[in-house]
């Protein structure tokens, strides 16, 4: 999944970055990458809202096939084909996952009892469940059977499949597709024979496939995926696109190489700010894990940073502003210098506040427009007010990693969250006494409301 919508702000913010593949105008490629869950999804359910929708097991392992087949003929790789399908996951994305597939079940259950109150007529015919597609299971151990199968076909029929190298990694290799690509790629470079200027072209439909091509610091990196519509679908459309494989789909391809040159275009006002080397890989190491901080699979986001909040400028801005400041780059050959990112979070942490406060006040006109059952019309609540930060006066100061040692506790405690209380106790509206109402024992008892009033 990766960083929910960054697909998107990237291709709007770098307009170029990406090109429609059409037939004989594509560069050449010496390695091809396949994450084949992508694949496997969009040829078993391509619309989980369709319950009338239904596909025989042999019709999936054909269009799957026909899939692989035609991404092949695309790209014509001349050296290396690789497929790699998820197998066990890491422990921290367990949870995600078996979220994921308990909110798949309930929402196809959901959906069907919507189609039944509706009167639509339901197929007797058993439907596919996505949640097959998981490591073990008997569907996965029949498709992997029927890969080899697959493989051996072509290397023998096909010439095309004969002079390259073919990988097949298969659900019982433990990992996620993509990271068993990337130590593919990485193993490869770890030879004394490597070629340098080596061509690849990952197929994907993961946003975080583009933090994982950069992270492999690979000059010629392309990623190959389907055509991204934005919007929402229209219903009357929605039906008539209900068709499992690749015909009629339109291929765009991502170069990374181009998106590398972006980002050395927009971080060179802090080249000559430096006081150490400047390192334009060590700038996308630092770039990818300021994505990761919007959105990623293993850890939780920062609250209230979203993409379309424009958090990601915002980010950049900051780390031009700070970096300048330290010694050296947040992460350091993928280790993270713990010291620096609280720099970098700090001078963050003010911007962030002032989102919070921002949308505290839209929050509060907007409760302000609607009239609700405890309030009385009329009355307008004075909005709460978020006492100043003790670091905001902080300013930043250029520190090295042997501060460490003088470091002591001497902050502890200091720091107060946005909603504190203290800076609350004088904001809240008077309250106008109320008066007790009547039951109608004491009215039928011949006290009148007046009296029991007073």
């Amino acid at each position: 999944m990766g960083v929910p919508k960054f697909y998107r702000w990237i291709s709007e913010r770098y307009p170029c970055l990406s090109e429609v593949v059409t037939d004989k105008q594509i560069p050449e490629f010496d390695n091809l990458y396949l994450d084949m869950n992508g694949i496997i999804h969009g040829c078993t359910h391509p619309n989980d809202e369709d319950i009338s929708f239904r596909i025989s097991e042999d019709q999936i392992f054909r269009d799957i096939f026909h899939y692989i087949d035609t991404l092949f003929a695309i790209i014509e790789p001349k050296k290396v084909f690789f497929m790699a399908i998820d197998g066990v996951a890491p422990r921290a994305k367990m949870n995600q996952q078996r979220a994921r597939r308990f909110m798949s079940a309930k929402n196809a259950e959901l959906a069907l009892k919507i189609a039944e109150s509706k009167g639509q007529e339901i197929p007797k015919d058993k439907r596919f469940d996505p949640n097959c597609i998981t490591p073990g299971t008997q569907f996965m151990a029949t498709l992997h059977e029927q890969l080899q199968y697959f493989i051996s076909m072509k290397i023998s029929t096909d010439t095309a499949w004969q002079g390259i190298r073919v990988y097949l990694s298969g659900h019982n290799c433990p990992g996620e597709g993509e990271h068993k690509i990337m130590d593919f790629i990485r193993s490869e470079r770890s030879r004394p024979d490597y070629d340098a200027n080596t061509r690849h072209c990952l197929y994907g439909l993961d946003a975080d496939l583009i933090m994982l091509g950069l992270c492999s610091h690979e000059p010629h990196f392309s990623l190959l995926r389907e055509e991204v519509k934005f919007g929402r679908t229209p219903k009357h459309k929605q039906k008539s696109s209900q068709k499992t494989g690749v015909d009629g789909i339109t291929f765009h391809l991502l170069h990374l190489s181009l998106l590398r040159e972006y980002l050395s275009w927009e971080f060179r006002p802090v080249q000559d700010k430096l006081p150490f080397p400047y390192d334009m890989e060590s700038i996308i190491d630092d770039w990818v894990l300021m994505g990761f901080l919007v959105g990623n699979d293993f850890i939780p986001h920062l609250p209230h940073v979203h993409i379309h909040e424009d958090a990601l400028p915002a980010l950049y801005s900051t780390y031009m502003q700070v970096l300048p400041q330290l010694d050296g780059y947040l992460n350091e050959s993928g280790v993270l210098n713990l010291r620096r990112f609280e720099k970098f979070l700090k001078a963050f942490s003010k911007i962030d506040r002032q989102s919070f406060v921002q949308k505290m006040d839209d929050e509060g006109y907007l409760a302000s427009k609607r009239s609700e059952p405890h309030t009385k019309r009329g009355v307008k609540q004075k909005p709460k007010v978020i006492a100043p930060h003790e670091d905001d006066e902080e300013e930043l100061q250029v520190y090295s990693d042997s501060d460490m040692e003088n470091s002591d506790d001497s902050e502890e405690g200091t720091h107060r969250g946005a909603f504190d209380s203290d800076s609350e106790s004088d904001s809240s509206p008077e309250v106008e006494p109320t008066f007790e109402i009547p039951s109608a024992s004491n009215v039928l008892a011949g006290n009148s409301p007046a009296q029991l009033i007073k």
